[in-house]
This record gives structure tokens, C-alpha cells and sequence, in this order.
């Protein structure tokens, strides 16, 4: 297993500079000759049929190019498909035009574009589309919706259900049989908005000359995005070219295809100039995807000393209006698959419901399924403590899978490669102060004051991949990883890789596992990305997958590179290659390091094709793929501590721990920084963001100013610590970190809350846990006024 000076050396992430300074390119910097610009008209309403749509007058506004309805385009453009196509799951997807055409279904929903000169001018006649709509109830809830007699979204899809998914294990009848507590409990995960520094943007640009279309995008997965771009569109998918410059933040929304990422090239080709759109705020929290949104019933069986025996339980997942790229996966692979945690639990019985609403779809959001499968187990746990009379870290202890025992097929039927969990929570627990602040929440609670701790045991599925297990749960692409290494005669790398980094910072991770392997300086190292005519084919950025995979193919093109480099220098040498010894970045005669020649030396002779072996072509470049042949289990332990306010119900962090363990760290400083930004959004999951839709389906929470995204002082100082598990099948021990910090943190703040105000009697409360509601559910339990 590889591990060397450069690997695991905290090195400054070589692609800031640039994003800091402001000289970075994003898609709306993109600048081509002749661009015009595009507006989306958006459906105020969140359901309602299309009575007429009258564009004369906007058509008619100074500098409008064209202006398009859902019926000009109507088989022109195919359908935007839904990729996840999970089976087993009596699955229906609904037609999604790029436009609308005889019915909105959210508000947001895009009826109508209109292209002019300028923005400003599209934006003005965009105002004077005159669209005559019949409002139709709405439905928003998705229990509501998939009740006999709701409001039908779809007229192929009754009671709005768009799938039924199962997952069941063990003996669950017999465990609750046998179970001396039943918990019960009734939990809302609620609905998340993505915020990204940059919305989405798409510019495009035609050439009739070869008929290629170049497609600017803010995209996780190019590949991915010229894939589905091409399959709408009816275009060959080699006539379509997909960058992706730096992308300002995504967080699983800008995995999607949306409508506009196929209409924007259409309409660049039609028109025949280039075509920018960018989305603004607004349009954002209505048009791109948010994530979450869960109601579950569960059943939780357990003995009176804390063994989990099983779990049960049914989710209402709201899915929004339409099923988007990857969204049937989330609440079912992503999520029910997870149910497990890290415990020995012995059965399991479990339905997803995905239900169609007047809401915007929902998708991928960072963690994407895994943070809502750890905040169901651990609140879970808590409960079950709470009804035996245990300590929370006990129950934990008590049902940890042994670290003797990984590989572990958990009773959903997939197999965790490593893990030691005991280690990671004593590690916690240390760093606490566990005990010494149980003691100090006695004392508090005795003056009256609402101290908590909370715990979160967590272990995520990442390294998304093989493909095999990709294709056999409907995913429709494959999940490996591809790189191309060329050594230049100078001895310069550039390694071309088929995952996108969108500001993870794995153009410097990527480098130091380069400059490690082929011995070269590491300001040596070039990453390419992001742009489909340069590099291979890859499956984008998600799931904590690209540093995992990614590096996978890396190892192996740079194998390749130094199995060659040996021939030529065996040859240069006139050695036997078996005697050849690569080091470091030289290739020497085992027991003559004197005799050497640097990889440099032979990337040149290789180039130049003088004297090269027989049977050995010019060049020093390697191609590989690496399909991994298991997912990658990170896990870990976070305790976050709490004080609420008994007299405005406000929550104050008062000290936060994560210890996580990712395998092999490359960088620690990005390790934690990944850690620091999950974190924040788990904090904020439960503290302040939540999506609010009124009954009528309109968006409540639709700007920045309403959608409580939290600010910095509204966070701790993190306390990160780590230990070291090296996944046994990833070539370099690596597991994944991108999103530990969300799917950990949710559920230790919402036990902290639990827990500070259990001497009220409060068993459970739903996020988020404003002051307002807090102080309400103190005023209650005091007997008090609301």
C-alpha cells in the first residue's frame, strides 16, 4: 500500500489561488462573439392547465431573437429523463418536457423562453408573455398526495405514487416477538434548498460548418451531462462537446440534466448563435433541485439491555413534481440500504413510497439519502436509550459491529469493508470530556439551565461504485474511473482524469498521488478535467467518489507508465529489466544505484524513438480504468454539546468533536476542510434551514432573506481528530470524506437538543429547532402559554 512523503502531507490546494483572486472562469464569464441571452418563463403557479400562451408582444419587444412555448418544441426535444431507474419498485416516470405544455405542475416550472441580444432585453419581454392559466388544486404533502381522492399530478400515475420500494432482512415478526421495548416514533425529515455561490448557467455555441455544439455548464459530470444532452437533443453524442470551468459549489445539485441544459444548445443551433442563460437567485430556489423531505414511521424492537433487535418502518418520501436524473435512488439504494448503521441488527423490514407533489423535484443533496438514514438510526438509538435507561454511548458499544468481524454484510445485504467503531467513539468521547460533562449537566440541570450532549455513530456508503452493482439498481451509466498520464520529454505530467473536481480541491490531491508514484515534483503535475473533448470518460463528481475511483485509475495509468519506463531503461542501461529498481523517480540496476537514468531521461528517449527496445512503442503515456470492485464505508463518531435558552428557546453550540475515519488520509488540510463545510450543513439541517411551501404550493422560502442559511458566527470551532482504517480494495487505502461531515453532524446536534431538554419530558422533536419552536415546546411542557 502506498504511502509516501507527499501522501498524507498537508499541501495548499494549488486551484485556490485563483478562485480567491477572482481569475478563475466560470460559465457566466464565458464571453462569445455574438451571444445572445435566454429567460426562462416560470409558472407562478403550482398546478394549473395552460389555457393559452400569447407571445406576440414579446416577440415584438426590441432585440428579441425568438420566443418558444412547450408546444413550439414539442418533438423537437425529447423528454428530460429520469436515470435511476431502481427495480423492483413498480416505478412510473413521468413525462417531463423540457417545457410545459398543457400543465404546470410546480411553481417554477419553465412554459416559455424568450432569446434576445441582451439579457436585459430578454428579461423585459419574458414580463410580456401573456400565459392564461385554470389553477388547479395542489397538493404539497406528500402523505396528502398519496391518499385516495388527492389531487392527481399525473393521469398515469395513481394516487401520485410514483414507486413502492422494499427492503427486508432477517426475522423481523419473530424479533419483535421476542423484543422487550417496542420504541415507536413518528419523524420528519424535513426538505433542504441547495445554495451554491454560483447558480446554474448554460452557454452554448453551434458550428454548421462540423456540427458540433459546445456546451458551457455548471455540471458535476460532464460526461454525464453529454450523455443525456445528446440523447434529448437526437444529436450524436461526439457532436457535442461539454465543459464544465470551475464550478462555484454544487452539493448534488448540479449533477442533474434540467430542461435547460438540452434547450440552451438547441437553441444556440437553431438560431444559430451562441445562447447564454444564467439562473438568478430567485430562479434558483425554485428551478433547481432541493433535497431530503422524508416522513417516517418507524418501530425500533430492542432487549432491556440496549441490543437492537430490529427495525421497521414505512417513508413517505417527496419526490416534488417530476422524477429528476438520479432521484429514485436517494431515498431507496442511498438511504434504505443504510438502515443498518454501524450495529449488529439482526432484522429489518422497510418501504419507501416516492410520491409526486406540487413541489419542486427532488434530488441528490450533499449526502444524498446516507444523512437521513443516519439521522433515523441514531435518533433511534437515543430513543431506545432513553426507554431502557441507559447512557446513549453504552447502547452504542453494546451493538457496534466488532471490528473483528469486517468485512460485514449487514442485513440489507451489503458488505462494509473495514471499520473499528469502537475506536472512533472512545476517541470522541475522550476528546469531550463525555463523562465530566454529564457531570456538569447534573449541576446545570439543578440550576435550571438546559445542557445536552449528542451523539452520532455514523458509517456512510461512498466510492460510488462498481458498475456492476451500478447496473444491477437501475442506475443507468456505469461507475468507474478513468485517467490518462502522459510524461512529457521534459518530464512534465499531465494527468487527464474523467472525474470533474468542482472546488474539493482534488486537483491538488490528484497531483500528489501523481507526483508520489512517478516520482516527480509535484509542480510538475497538470490535472485536466472537466471538458469532455480532453479527457475520458468519466461518471462526475458525487458520492464521495471521485478521490476513491478516481485515484484508482491513477495508480494503475501511472503503473503502467513505470512497467514501460522499465523496459526502456533496461534497454538504456543494457540491464535485464528484472534487475531495474524504479525509485523515486529513477530507474537504476538493483545493486548499482550508480547506473540510474531518471524518469525524465526515459520520457525523453521515449518521445524521441532513437533507441528503443523491440516491441516498444514511442510515447510515455498510460490509459486505465479502475471499476473498484466494492463501495467504501467511511465512518465515525461526532459529540456535540448544546445549552438551550429556556426563555427564547435559542440553541447555543457549545462545543462540537468529530473524529472520522476515511482510510488513508492524501491531505489532511483538505480532509478537514471537507469535514469543516459537512459539518455546517448538518448543523444547519437541524438549527435553521427548511424549505416551507404554503398549501397552495408556493414556495415560502424562496430567497436568501427567508431561507435561514447560517452565517459564521452561528458555528463552533471544530474539534476534528481521526483515526486510520484503510479500506482493504481501494489501492491506496482511501475511502471518501465529502460528506461524512452532513450525514454525522444532523443527528448529533438534534440528540444534543433531545437531551438538553429531556428533564422537560421531551422525547422527540422535528427539525429544524428554531428558538421559536423550542421556546413553544418549553412554554408547553412548563404548563405555560404559547
Amino acid at each position: 500500500m502506498a504511502v509516501t512523503k507527499l501522501f498524507g502531507a498537508s499541501v495548499k490546494r494549488r486551484d485556490d489561488p485563483q478562485l480567491v483572486t477572482g481569475r478563475a472562469t466560470y460559465t457566466d464569464d464565458v464571453r462569445l462573439v455574438g451571444a445572445a441571452h435566454a429567460v426562462i418563463v416560470r409558472s407562478p403557479h403550482a398546478h394549473a392547465r395552460i389555457v393559452r400562451v400569447d407571445t406576440a408582444r414579446a416577440r415584438a419587444h426590441p432585440g428579441v431573437l425568438a420566443v418558444y412555448t412547450g408546444a413550439d418544441l414539442a418533438g423537437k426535444l425529447g423528454a428530460v429523463p429520469c436515470a435511476w431507474l431502481i427495480p423492483n419498485a413498480d416505478l412510473k416516470v413521468p413525462t417531463r418536457p423540457v417545457l410545459a405544455i398543457d400543465r404546470v405542475r410546480y411553481v417554477g416550472e419553465g412554459v416559455a423562453v424568450v432569446v434576445a441580444e441582451d439579457r436585459y432585453a430578454a428579461r423585459d419581454a419574458a414580463a410580456l408573455v401573456d400565459v392564461t392559466y385554470e389553477p388547479l388544486p395542489a397538493v404539497v404533502d406528500q402523505e396528502q398526495a398519496a391518499r385516495p381522492g388527492a389531487v392527481q399530478l399525473h393521469d398515469d400515475i395513481p394516487r401520485n405514487v410514483a414507486f413502492t420500494w422494499k427492503v427486508a432482512g432477517g426475522d423481523v415478526e419473530a424479533a419483535f416477538r421476542q423484543a422487550e421495548v417496542v420504541v415507536r416514533q413518528r419523524m420528519v425529515n424535513h426538505r433542504l434548498i441547495p445554495n451554491a455561490v454560483e447558480t446554474r448557467a448554460v452557454a452554448a455555441h453551434a458550428n454548421p460548418a462540423t456540427g458540433e455544439v459546445t456546451v458551457w455548464v455548471t455540471s458535476q459530470n460532464p460526461h454525464i451531462h453529454r450523455l443525456v444532452i445528446s440523447g434529448i437533443l437526437g444529436w450524436p453524442e461526439h457532436k457535442v462537446r461539454v465543459i464544465a470551468p470551475e464550478v462555484g459549489g454544487g452539493f448534488g445539485s448540479k449533477i442533474h440534466v434540467y430542461p435547460e441544459d438540452a434547450l440552451i444548445p438547441y437553441l444556440a443551433r437553431v438560431l444559430g448563435r451562441p445562447v447564454k442563460w444564467t439562473e438568478d437567485r430567485r430562479e434558483n430556489y425554485v428551478a433547481t433541485i432541493h433535497g431530503r423531505d422524508h416522513i417516517t414511521e418507524l418501530e425500533i424492537a430492542a432487549k432491556k439491555d440496549g441490543t437492537l433487535l430490529a427495525l421497521r418502518g414505512t417513508t413517505w418520501a417527496n419526490m416534488g413534481a417530476y422524477l429528476s436524473t438520479g432521484a429514485p435512488g436517494i431515498p431507496t439504494i442511498l438511504h434504505g440500504l443504510m438502515l443498518s448503521g454501524c450495529y449488529t441488527l439482526g432484522a429489518l423490514d422497510y418501504t419507501v413510497h416516492g410520491v409526486l407533489t406540487n413541489t419542486t423535484p427532488v434530488d441528490a443533496y450533499r449526502g444524498a439519502g446516507r444523512p437521513e438514514a443516519t439521522y433515523l438510526v441514531e435518533r433511534a438509538v437515543d430513543l431506545v436509550a432513553r426507554a431502557v435507561g441507559l447512557d446513549p454511548a453504552e447502547v452504542r458499544r453494546r451493538n457496534f459491529i466488532p471490528k473483528e468481524r469486517f468485512p460485514y454484510t449487514v442485513v440489507t445485504g451489503i458488505t462494509y469493508d473495514s471499520g473499528d467503531y469502537h475506536a472512533t467513539l472512545d476517541r470522541a468521547l475522550q476528546l469531550v470530556d463525555y463523562e465530566g460533562f454529564r457531570r456538569q449537566q447534573v449541576e446545570a440541570r439543578r440550576q435550571g439551565r438546559y445542557l445536552g450532549v449528542g451523539l452520532s455513530t455514523y458509517v456512510e456508503i461512498c466510492g460510488l461504485g462498481p458498475s456492476a452493482v451500478a447496473g444491477a439498481v437501475g442506475f443507468q451509466g456505469g461507475l468507474y474511473g478513468s485517467a490518462v498520464v502522459r510524461v512529457a520529454p521534459t518530464g512534465k505530467v499531465m494527468v487527464f482524469i474523467g472525474e470533474s473536481p468542482h472546488g474539493q480541491g482534488e486537483e491538488t490531491t490528484f497531483a500528489q498521488v501523481t507526483a508520489d508514484r512517478l516520482g516527480v515534483p509535484l509542480d510538475d503535475v497538470e490535472v485536466i478535467h472537466g471538458d469532455t473533448a480532453l479527457t475520458p470518460m468519466g461518471w462526475g463528481t458525487y458520492g464521495s467518489r471521485t478521490t476513491a475511483v478516481g485515484t484508482g485509475a491513477i495508480v494503475r495509468a501511472c503503473d503502467r507508465i513505470i512497467e514501460k519506463g522499465r523496459k526502456i531503461a533496461a534497454h538504456l542501461l543494457e540491464a535485464a529489466e528484472d534487475d531495474i529498481v524504479f525509485q523515486d523517480g529513477r530507474f537504476f540496476v538493483r545493486g548499482a544505484p550508480d547506473r540510474v537514468k531518471t524518469i525524465q531521461d526515459v520520457a525523453l528517449a521515449a518521445t524521441l524513438a532513437w533507441n528503443l527496445p523491440a516491441g516498444v512503442e514511442p510515447g510515455m503515456e498510460a490509459s486505465a480504468f479502475y471499476d473498484p470492485p466494492n463501495f467504501t464505508y467511511p465512518f465515525g463518531a461526532h459529540v456535540c454539546t448544546v445549552e438551550v435558552d429556556p426563555d427564547t428557546g435559542e440553541v447555543r453550540l457549545l462545543r462540537y468533536v468529530a473524529v472520522d475515519d476515511c482510510g488513508n488520509v492524501i491531505n489532511p488540510l483538505i480532509v478537514d476542510g471537507q469535514v469543516h463545510g459537512g459539518i455546517t450543513q448538518g448543523i444547519a439541517q437541524a438549527l435553521y434551514e427548511a424549505a416551507a411551501y404554503d398549501a397552495t404550493g408556493q414556495l415560502l422560502t424562496a430567497s436568501l432573506v427567508d431561507y435561514a442559511v447560517p452565517k459564521a458566527f452561528q458555528v463552533p470551532r471544530f474539534e476534528t481528530d481521526r483515526t486510520v482504517t484503510p479500506s482493504p480494495h481501494q489501492p491506496l487505502g482511501i475511502k471518501g470524506v465529502g460528506e461524512t461531515g452532513t450525514i454525522a453532524a444532523t443527528a448529533a446536534v438534534a440528540n444534543a437538543v433531545i437531551d438538553a431538554l429531556a428533564p422537560l419530558g421531551v422525547v422527540h422533536l422535528d427539525m429544524p429547532f428554531t428558538p421559536r419552536r423550542l421556546w413553544k415546546v418549553i412554554q408547553e411542557k412548563k404548563g405555560g402559554t404559547r
